[in-house]
């Protein structure tokens, strides 16, 4: 069973070298976070989820770890971590790590180690080909880099090679069984991190590509599952209360695999691209956009519901509005669309994460590639606090910042929507306190899709309460037996008369009976 305080918890995604810089060279930090621990509570957000903060060449934006007990220097110290887990905890907010089990940077002792000719320790803690020349079997790898006699396996960008936790049926003299004493090494130190920073108070991880670690046939992701459940057992022994939210996209097996939580990530094969993002056609018949030609919410609840039926009494399918690797939704959507998605994302089931920045509708900007970033650059910018220096984001140079702010004349900041009722963000702060408020729009009160026709709105059922989306242009109703119906939360206009509802233009409300 998934830890019990993520009944009601709503996380907020800080990519920290973004966030608060409190030092003027350009970089968020550590003492950027705790600075803003408050506002974060004002938005309802009651957990965090930090990108990784651990020391990096940063080649992949620091998904190349150095050190995986070692804050980076540019975000502060170990110490400054530590007081932040204690500072949120005493504000009542969660804090999880990310966690990159699945490679190291080629930097890494452990890496500088294993391309030593002479045999040692970590030889078999990447995964080496026999022979300079060999190639691996259809997996990326590089030649040419290290003294020892073979090639190394990739799982991304050349500086991260791939650590090994064995292939569930080898098929070459190098490749190790999942069970073997070197791959079962691997696994231990993985342990042995977390153990690190749990103690130091630590909630959970975000585990990193969390379906990758078995290399070769695991196509049903068995091993790599086997490999999770039995770091979950650890957890269970050790610290009961610690979360994990895999990157994954599949909750059925990220469920059983004993993470509490799954993304629903923006893949073709999710449905989740349909609702705000619908890029992987020659339409964009995204379901929030007001002028979509063929506007359908089951292109996404056809997968969705699939998953929650099977998964409802493992875990937490957790809905985003938009990660370090995807276009801000602000991309696709206008302010007034943005207000109705997120309605939608923060009154259903599971566990909702927002990124920063999302709540006051950032723009994705078009820019160069920093640390690895490519087409993802564009949202990582640096958050838009106030109309002062580089928008409140850092006292220092423009030139000396991350990335670029919004150049932007009505570039979007938290002191222009803040005392506006209407504001994006003071609908964010609405929606998540009635999220709270709310029994029955937490994680585990059940759900059910009502109304799901095109060219009517679609309802859905929280536990006792009853929901509807119209992201159209137009009015439209539903005929019903629900009975009489009060609304508790309207954004637009929303009329329930007798065994009618009429959705007003671009209008989503909640209901309660009688």
């Amino acid at each position: 069973m998934p830890a019990s305080w993520l009944k009601d918890t709503v996380f907020y995604e800080i990519y920290p070298q973004s966030f608060r810089d409190t030092n003027g060279d350009g970089i968020g930090d550590i003492n950027g976070i705790l600075e803003k621990l408050d506002y974060i509570k004002s938005l309802g957000c009651n957990a965090l989820w930090i990108n990784p903060c651990f020391d990096s060449p940063f080649k992949d934006a620091g998904y190349d770890v150095r050190d995986y007990k070692k804050v980076a220097p540019r975000y502060g110290t170990n110490d400054d971590l530590y007081r932040l887990f204690g500072e949120a905890h005493r504000k009542g907010i969660r804090v999880l790590l990310d966690l990159v089990p699945g490679h190291t940077s080629e930097e890494h002792p452990w890496f500088v180690e294993s391309g030593r000719a002479e045999p040692n320790a970590y030889s078999n803690r990447y995964i080496w080909t026999d022979h300079w020349l060999m190639g691996a079997g259809g997996l990326n790898y590089v030649a040419g880099e290290c003294e020892r006699d073979g090639t190394y396996i990739l799982n991304f960008f050349k500086c991260q090679p791939a650590l090994n936790y064995g292939f569930r049926e080898p098929r070459e003299p190098w490749q190790l069984p999942t069970d073997h004493p070197d791959a079962l090494a691997t696994r231990e130190a993985i342990k042995d991190v977390m153990r690190f920073w749990l103690g130091h108070g630590c909630d959970g991880f975000r585990v990193d590509m969390a379906n990758s670690l078995v290399k070769g046939d695991d196509d049903k992701k068995s091993a790599t599952s086997a490999i999770w459940l039995d770091i979950r057992a650890m957890l269970d022994r050790e610290f009961p209360d610690a979360a994990m939210v895999a990157e994954w996209s599949n909750p059925p097996q990220a469920l059983r695999a004993g993470f509490d939580m799954d993304f629903c990530l923006n893949n073709p094969d999710t449905g989740y691209s349909t609702l705000m993002r619908d890029y992987y056609g020659d339409v964009d018949n995204g379901y929030f956009k007001k002028d979509a030609p063929d506007r359908d919410i089951r292109r996404f609840l056809d997968i969705y519901q699939r998953w929650y039926e099977d998964t409802r009494a493992l875990g937490y399918i957790s809905l985003l509005t938009c990660n370090h690797d995807t276009p801000r939704p602000r991309c696709d959507l206008d302010e007034a669309e943005l207000k109705l998605a997120y309605a939608f994302l923060f009154t259903m089931p599971g566990v909702p994460f927002l990124y920063y920045g999302d709540e006051i509708g950032m723009r994705y900007l078009k820019l160069p590639t920093k640390e690895g970033g490519y087409t993802r650059t564009g949202s990582r910018t640096p958050m838009q606090w106030d109309n002062t220096q580089n928008l409140g984001f850092s006292g220092g140079d423009a030139d000396s910042l991350y990335l670029p702010v919004d150049p932007a004349a009505d570039a979007p900041t938290v002191a222009a929507q803040q005392d506006d009722p209407d504001s994006l963000l003071n609908t964010v702060r609405a929606l998540l306190a009635l999220r709270h408020a709310e029994g029955d729009l937490q994680a585990d009160a059940p759900f059910e899709a009502l109304c799901t026709e095109k060219g009517k709105p679609f309802v859905y059922r929280r536990g006792g309460l009853t929901l509807a989306v119209n992201p159209s242009g137009e009015a439209l109703t539903w005929k019903h037996s629900l009975g009489a119906l009060t609304p508790v939360y309207r954004l637009g206009e929303a009329i329930a008369d007798g065994d009618s509802l009429t959705m007003g233009p671009q209008s989503f409300a909640v209901f309660r009976k009688g």
